[in-house]
């Protein structure tokens, strides 16, 4: 089959790779009709290199329709159409039980000290075959894969695999009181979606904070306050000076560890990037820091008694963090790889609508064949060509 391979840092190529097939009773191949490139790839394309080994292939957010299944899978058969959560979970264990299924007992990775396996995201989660391909190896297919009706475009479902469900727990951990403020800082496909989410939800006033105009433009389409960081001095200022000189009541940071404004940060990825894997892995694993200026802008953004919820991907050790400030504010500060299938009851009624209330077709900007994937990662890393979210279909 064809699928999309890692080669090396800003190297992605489409290759022939053998075709996944039953290893185990709980597995099922699924054939893929879209799959999505998520803001996190982009860290593989980059910072994550050295966890990466030639030829393995990326992606996690995938859709498509059941070929066959092991002898344990009864929820599923061949010729449904199925999306795949990002997370490897198997439903039963004692995280599972608690809903926490990024945390799953069953896939966890205590060798390397991280919680549930993900498709396609490097050896510190399992190495698992990713989703940027024809076909695909789902491992716990007994309770993963979400069924989904036939008829609308696969874009209405796609984003129940990550971006919907991510941004859903963001919002929700930002935990907005009746009448409230939320900021969500980063207006990529997470950030959109959690902004959208918030207005659905009924949190009156959604401010989105970003840089570039095309993803400005779209928030303010679903009723968002865009701000543009690149038109104050401080953003977090500019936050409190929006809410009355108090601050927003919850503040979502949808950036992660490769925020601008972070001179130094950024120094150190590229540091480490130029060593030799085997000195690269301990020096992210015991002394990474990620580029933190997103997340302490949230710290100082948020009022006193606030809310911070993270939905960024982090992997630093030694970050610095403004402690004296959080503390001193009374700062909540929630944070976490989405438990997805702990939000799909939630999600799916708003997806099937034919209202469409999320907007869910209104976020891939590039649909591009498998073939163009190297093409989409550049444009996306590069916020070229109005680039927001990029949907491959093999």
């Amino acid at each position: 089959m064809r699928a999309l391979t890692w080669q090396g840092k800003r190297d992605v190529r489409v290759e022939e790779v053998p075709d996944p097939r039953i290893e185990q009773p709980t597995d099922a191949v699924v054939r893929i009709t879209s799959t999505a490139i998520c803001g996190s790839d982009l860290h593989l394309y980059e910072v994550l290199g050295p966890y990466l080994k030639p030829g393995d292939v990326l992606g996690h957010e995938p859709m498509g329709v059941v070929e066959e299944v092991g002898s344990e899978v009864t929820h599923i058969k061949p010729g449904d159409r199925v999306v795949v959560p990002f997370n490897i979970s198997c439903g039963h264990c004692w995280m599972c039980s608690r809903g926490l299924f990024a945390q799953c007992e069953t896939t966890q990775n205590t060798k390397t000290g991280k919680g549930a396996s993900l498709f396609g995201y490097t050896e510190l989660y399992g190495s698992v075959p990713g989703g940027q391909a024809e076909y695909l190896r789902v491992p716990q297919a007994q309770f993963g894969p979400i069924k989904v009706p036939e008829g609308p475009a696969d874009q209405r479902f796609l984003y129940l695999s990550d971006v919907l469900p991510t941004a859903w727990q963001g919002v929700q951990y930002a935990d907005v009181p009746e009448g409230g403020t939320l900021a969500v800082l980063g207006l990529g496909p997470i950030g959109q979606m959690a902004c959208r989410i918030a207005k659905h939800l009924g949190v009156e006033r959604v401010i989105g904070v970003d840089l570039v105009p095309e993803r400005l433009a779209m928030a303010a389409r679903y009723g968002v306050e865009p701000l543009d960081m690149g038109s104050v001095h401080d953003v977090a200022d500019a936050l409190i000076e929006m809410t009355g000189g108090r601050g927003p009541d919850g503040v979502l940071e949808a950036v992660g560890m490769e925020a601008h404004g972070s001179p130094v940060g950024k120094l150190a990825h590229t540091m480490v990037g130029m060593l030799p894997d085997a000195l690269a892995k301990p020096m992210i694993d015991k002394m990474a820091i990620d580029r933190m200026a997103a997340l302490h802008t949230a710290m100082k953004a948020a009022r006193r008694g606030g809310t911070v919820s993270v939905s960024g991907v982090y992997g630093g050790e030694v970050d610095p963090m403004p402690m004296m400030e959080m503390f001193d504010r009374g700062l909540t500060v929630r944070m976490g790889q989405c438990h997805v299938k702990r939000w799909i009851d939630d999600i799916l009624p708003l997806v099937v609508d034919d209202a469409d209330p999320l907007g869910t077709e209104d976020l891939a900007t590039h649909l591009l064949p498998l073939e163009q994937a190297p093409h989409g990662y550049d444009i996306f890393q590069h916020k070229q060509d109005d680039c927001i979210k990029v949907v491959l279909q093999p």
